[in-house]
This record gives structure tokens, sequence and C-alpha cells, in this order.
């Protein structure tokens, strides 16, 4: 393979999107991976510092990132923490090709001793073995829901709590007399408004604390209007919300691409914590998917929580990877590194969709 970067700052990526996404189909085909998420994302939290990189072997593009400076020798992904994985793209099973990431730390600009590539996903990029020029870190334990058979056969493979409790919500709502309702909103000129719905029930709950709620006036909140409005636009945006009566207590935002969707962000009204609403909305959305019969997968690229394993049994951990331009990096950083964390410098993050 002989390997060819070429770099371009950040303000290019509306020209490059077409082949962007050319890459994205052929390296996992993530929706989040799309143009239509990364365009917004370097809009809304970029800072200018970030580049462009695309790998070409002769005429064919091979592979691609979004990096930025890491400090001192340093190059990494891009990692806001709107962003499920990493931005990396590569086309070939050998992603690690030994002439992929040392071409690419010699190739860019000023010095790079360490490359740090994010939340990558073996599921996509296997994951390779540590050598002398490179390891790897887990992340995190994310889970995912298999869609192969109707939707009745996959709710009784669920725990009996589960169904039981789902159940008893169900009965006591109608009970009180409340009316469930669930929605599936896919128009551009419903997002505004289910994004304001979504930043209320944030606003309610810890978020607004931490100051981390989407809201119509801050980036979050213009970063996910403008992104789930894209994808509406093209048919692979989906917001679920649930009523009672006629007020919303939980929202889901969904994109998809091929037969993959990723349950991107959730959010519920405490004041009906009791119930459960997040999990009706998810028993009803679940089954309207099932039924549908076009996503085959669903992501949560969230950390793990117990929650998750009420609704399947699947999970993998996502990994960071470290590229040493020299093998004597990679041991000088590994005599300096506290057990059993990691540096400041390698390839790590805590952030989450989620």
């Amino acid at each position: 393979m002989s390997i060819r970067w070429e770099f371009h700052a950040a303000s290019a990526f509306p020209t490059l999107a077409g082949r962007w996404d050319a890459l994205n189909q052929r390296a996992g085909n993530l929706p989040f991976q799309d143009s239509r998420f990364i365009g917004p994302l370097l809009k809304h939290f970029g800072d200018g510092k970030q580049l462009i990189a695309l790998a070409t072997n002769g005429a064919d593009t091979v592979a691609g990132g979004i990096l930025q400076p890491g400090g001192l020798g340093r190059w990494t992904s891009f990692q806001p923490s709107q962003m499920p994985l990493g931005p990396w793209l590569a086309s070939a099973a050998g992603w690690q090709d030994a002439d992929l990431l040392p071409a690419l730390a010699r190739s860019l600009p000023g010095f790079c001793a360490q490359l740090g590539l994010t939340q990558l996903d073996p599921h996509i990029l296997v994951r390779p073995q540590d050598g002398a020029n490179h390891d790897s870190l887990d992340y995190i334990q994310t889970a995912w829901v298999d869609i192969d058979s109707d939707f009745d056969t996959y709710w009784n493979a669920r725990g009996k709590n589960l169904r039981t409790n789902m159940r008893k919500q169900r009965t006591k709502l109608e009970t009180d007399g409340v009316q469930i309702g669930f929605q599936t909103l896919t128009a551009t000129t419903d997002v505004e408004a289910a994004l304001t719905e979504y930043g209320r029930l944030e606003s309610a709950g810890w978020k607004a604390g931490a100051g981390t709620a989407v809201a119509a006036d801050n980036a979050q909140g213009r970063f996910y209007t403008e992104m789930m409005q894209a994808f509406c636009a093209d048919g692979r945006g989906k917001i679920w919300r649930l009523m009672f009566d006629d007020k919303v207590v939980a929202v889901d935002l969904c994109i998809e691409a091929g037969d993959t969707l990723v349950v991107l962000k959730t959010a519920y009204d405490p004041e009906f914590k009791s119930v459960s609403p997040a999990f009706i909305l998810r028993q009803d959305a679940f089954k309207e998917l099932f039924d549908a019969g076009k996503i085959r997968r669903i992501e949560f690229y969230g950390r793990l929580m117990e929650w998750h394993t009420r609704w399947t049994e699947n999970s993998r951990t996502l990994y960071h990877h470290n590229h040493y331009r020299w093998a004597l990096v990679k041991t000088l950083k590994q005599r300096l590194r506290p057990a059993p964390g990691v540096t400041e410098g390698d390839a790590e993050s805590t952030s989450s969709a989620h």
C-alpha cells in the first residue's frame, strides 16, 4: 500500500463532504460519521485548529480523520462529547497497516511523536495487538440490540422483571385515566419544537445543574437542531416522543444509516420517574422498528448501564489507539505512566453521547 496523506482546514469540510461520505459508506457507514453530523459538529464545537486528514492509495481515498493538536509533539482525534466515536474512517480491513499511521505521523504539520485515536469500535475497526510502536486502551463497554426476530419473540426473551414492570406501569397510568401516546417525528419542520421540548426535559434533570443541558440558545441546542434537521431532510432522522395526555414526558433523538439506528440522546421528565417514561417510550419505539423490518441493529454507544442489560445481552468494549513515531517514545510513556491509569498524553476521553 502506497499511502499519501493530504490535509485541509476544517473550514473546507463542506467542499469535502461528498468524498468523506463516500469513504464512510465503505468504512462502517455509521450515521454520526456522516457529513450531516460532522459538519455541524465542526461548526459549533471546533475552534479552527482541527485538520481534515485524507489518505489516498493511487486514486482511491482509503482513510480519513479529523485531528487536532494535543500538546507538544502530540496529535489527537477531534472528540467533543456529542460524538459517540472518534472521527476516524478506514476502508481497508487492515486499517492499522504498517504504512497508514506511520505515514500520517510523518506528514502532520510540525512535529508529531504520538498520535492518539480516541473511541474506536472493534465492530468497525478490529482492535490491533500492541506492538513496538502502538498500543490500545479500553474506553467503555457499550450495548446494542440485534433485530433478528419479530418483536414478540424479542420481548418474551426479556427478563420477567422488565416485562412485569412495564405491564404494571401501563396499567397504573390507564387506571389513573392517563392517555399514553407515542409519536415518531421525522419532518424537518418538527425538529425545532421537538428540541425545545427535549431541552425542557433535560433542564428539569441533573444536567441543568451541570450546565450541560440542551437549550435553544446554546451550542448544544444549535448543533442538535441543525444536525437533526439535516438527517430528517434526508429521511434518516427520528425523534421519538412519549406523551401523557398532552404533555411530553420522554424524548429520544435518533439517526440512522443503512440498517443501523443510533440512539444519540435520551431525556425524560423526572416528575414521572416512578412510572418509567423512558422505558415505556423505548418499548413502543422498539416495537415500531421490529415491525418495520428496515433496521437490523440498534446502537446506544453510551457507557453500559444496568438498564441497558434489561434490553439486551450484547455488549463490547470500545478502545483508544496510540501510535508512536518511535518505539522509544512508547517506552518512555510507559515508564512515566502511573499505574493503573493513563497519562494525559495518551488517547483517552471520558465523553459520552448520553
